[in-house]
This record gives structure tokens, C-alpha cells and sequence, in this order.
């Protein structure tokens, strides 16, 4: 890099700073910090253990903002002070170490920045993430798999943990249905741009004349949330509880007993499944707490009047209705309909490769 390039990152870093500062209000968070570790020396702050990991995850959260601004604010100082001695003396090592540096600086903004976006209330919170076809029998259930192999993919590339709830195999090809439990940091606010309904365009391979499909498939996104965060009573009264063998593609958690739960909870008509586990007890434990997060999604929702944010709006599963659309034929592109960003590498993002798309998300949905 010559001295000028480097001068004009300096320049353009100050400014992303200032930026930062402004709407980071980092005095309020600094104080908001001391407060919370004066809480956390004191003799009886153990008591309550749910809320004192509560503060302790608050704090870190806070810390994880401040920190980063403030290392990056000194990186960039480090760089200018280096940029002084480079134009004092003609050093290649130095201009080296500096080159690196700011290729390093520029994935910490951008990872800082990313922390940023993810700032809304349950952003941090683990997700769960149901796919559903809609109309079109085995060439939508196929497009269903498609999909959750391609979120399986970008899980794994977060190193996030996940855990099939609930598998339904399609008749012929694909599921009829899934729910994945993904567990990592901020794995919902990544996550919740997903719902919404997805549209493929291709050649079916189920149609033995080559004829062009389109298919839908709508993905839900809710937020796992603690147990201690949930104030939800369930009456017995309201809910319908079935049992029966689970069953699976290729296998999979497939049992010898009806140990597989689906709960109806009849006021909302919410319908939970869980069938992972071998043992009837575990799936209802995971089922029930299942319905007491969306119900409490749903309260929430009711209660603040954030069905966009946290929910999504209810739309049917077909035309008009889609988030984004992925055409593999006649050509190559898959496009957001909320942002308009677009690529034309199909195979990449069906890979797992999803970041540009919730980076570009997140941006639209605060207005970044």
C-alpha cells in the first residue's frame, strides 16, 4: 500500500468511529457496567442464580461493545503513529506490518459492526427454525430439504450446535416438515431475516417432460427463551397432547414406540412436535417448553405490537408473499425482495454461504 491509501484508511476509519460513538452511547454503557459489578461483588448477589447470570450475560454483553470500540480506537492510533515513522524513514518490514495490521482492523470493523446490528432485544438468544413446503406435494417437500441442508451448512460454518426436534419425511422425496433447535452466540438474530417464504424456480427432476416449477416453502424463526425469562402458565385444559412413532429419512430417528409428542395448544392454535429424543417424557419436556416460548413470542407480540420484528407476518405460502426468490433456471440468481441484493452464484449460497444476505438484512431492517 502506498502512504496515501494508508492515510486514507486512517481517514475513513476516524470517521466510522465517530459514527460508532454516536450511536453506540458508550457513556451510558460504561456506567451501566460499574453498576453491574458493583451488583456482582456484592455478598448476596448469588442468591438468585438465574438473575445473577442474567447480569452477568448483560454485562458481558455491554463489555463486548466496549471493548471492541476501544480496541479498535487504539489499532487505528497504533496505525497512525506507525504512519509517521514510515514517512520519517523508508522501512519495507515496517510498511509490511502495517499492511497486515490494517487488513486485520478491517475484519475486526467488520465484525464490530456486525455486533452492532445484532443490538435488538432476544437478538442473542438461540433459535428455533421450522420449515414448512406449501402447495405442490413432493417437488415443494424437496425444495424443503434443499433448504435445510443449505441452513445445516451455515450453521455448521458458525460452529453452532444444532439438534433436530421434529422430521417428517415427504412421501416420495424431501420432509414435509422440520424443526431445528440452533444453539449459539446470537443464533436468532442472525437467524430471524430468514423467516419468511422462500421461492424456488428450477427444472424439476420429478417431471419427466423437463417442464419449469416453482415451488414455496415457508421458514419460522423464533427465539429460545429461558426458562427464567418466561412467565407463561399452560392450563391442562388448552392443550391436546398425541403420541406417535417417530420416523425419519434414510432411518433417522426412527422408534419402536409411539414416543414422538405433538402438542395442540387449542386457544391460538399453536402446534408444537418433538420426536428426538427416545423417551416419551423428554420429547413432552422439550415440546412444552417449545409452546411456552411461542406462546410467550406471541404475548410478546401482543403486548408490544412487534409482530414484524419478532414474528414476521403471517402471509400464504405461494405467490406474492415470498422474502426471496432462487432461480436456478433459465438463469442463475438468487435475490431478496426486501433489500434487492442479489448474486449469481446459486451454488454457494445453497452451501451455507448466507452472511451477505443477513449482513444486507440487517442493515435494511434498522436502517443502517
Amino acid at each position: 500500500m502506498e502512504v496515501s491509501e494508508i492515510k486514507s484508511f486512517i481517514e475513513e476509519m476516524r470517521t466510522k468511529l465517530e459514527k460508532f460513538r454516536g450511536s453506540l452511547d458508550l457513556e451510558e454503557k460504561e456506567t451501566q457496567i460499574r453498576e453491574y459489578e458493583e451488583l456482582m461483588v456484592e455478598p448476596n448477589f448469588w442468591d438468585d442464580t438465574d438473575k445473577a447470570n442474567e447480569i452477568i450475560e448483560k454485562n458481558n454483553q455491554l463489555k463486548r461493545v466496549v471493548d471492541g470500540f476501544n480496541t479498535l480506537e487504539d489499532e487505528v492510533n497504533d496505525i497512525e503513529v506507525s504512519l509517521e515513522l514510515l514517512k520519517e524513514e523508508n522501512d519495507p518490514d515496517l510498511q509490511e506490518m502495517m499492511e497486515e495490521t490494517i487488513q486485520n482492523v478491517k475484519k475486526e470493523s467488520d465484525e464490530f459492526e456486525l455486533n452492532i446490528l445484532l443490538s435488538e432485544e432476544h437478538d442473542e438468544q438461540d433459535a428455533i427454525l421450522e420449515l414448512h413446503p406449501g402447495a405442490g406435494g413432493t417437488e415443494a417437500q424437496d425444495w424443503a430439504e434443499m433448504l435445510l441442508r443449505m441452513y445445516q451448512r451455515f450453521i455448521e460454518n458458525q460452529g453452532f450446535k444444532t439438534e433436530v426436534l421434529n422430521y417428517l419425511a415427504g412421501d416420495e422425496a424431501g420432509v414435509k416438515s422440520v424443526t431445528l433447535s440452533v444453539k449459539g452466540p446470537f443464533a436468532y438474530g442472525l437467524l430471524k431475516g430468514e423467516k419468511g417464504v422462500h421461492r424456488l424456480v428450477r427444472i424439476s427432476p420429478f417431471d419427466s417432460s423437463g417442464r419449469r416449477h416453482t415451488s414455496f416453502v415457508s421458514c419460522e424463526v423464533t427465539p429460545q427463551f429461558k426458562d427464567s425469562e418466561i412467565n407463561i402458565e399452560i392450563n391442562q385444559e388448552d392443550i391436546s397432547i398425541d403420541t406417535y412413532r417417530a420416523s425419519g429419512a434414510g432411518g433417522q430417528h426412527v422408534n419402536t414406540t409411539d414416543s414422538a409428542v405433538r402438542i395442540t395448544h387449542r386457544p391460538t392454535g399453536v402446534v408444537v412436535t418433538c420426536q428426538n429424543e427416545r423417551s416419551q417424557i423428554k420429547n413432552r419436556e422439550t415440546a412444552l417448553k417449545m409452546l411456552k416460548s411461542k406462546l410467550y413470542q406471541l404475548e410478546l407480540e401482543r403486548q408490544q405490537e412487534e409482530i414484524a420484528a419478532l414474528k414476521g407476518e403471517q402471509k400464504e405460502i405461494g405467490w406474492g408473499s415470498q422474502i426471496r426468490s432462487y432461480v436456478f433456471h433459465p438463469y442463475s440468481m438468487i435475490k431478496d425482495h426486501r433489500t434487492n441484493y442479489e448474486v449469481g452464484n446459486v451454488d454457494k449460497v445453497m452451501n451455507g454461504v448466507l452472511m451477505p444476505f443477513i449482513d444486507s438484512y440487517l442493515r435494511w431492517h434498522l436502517n443502517v
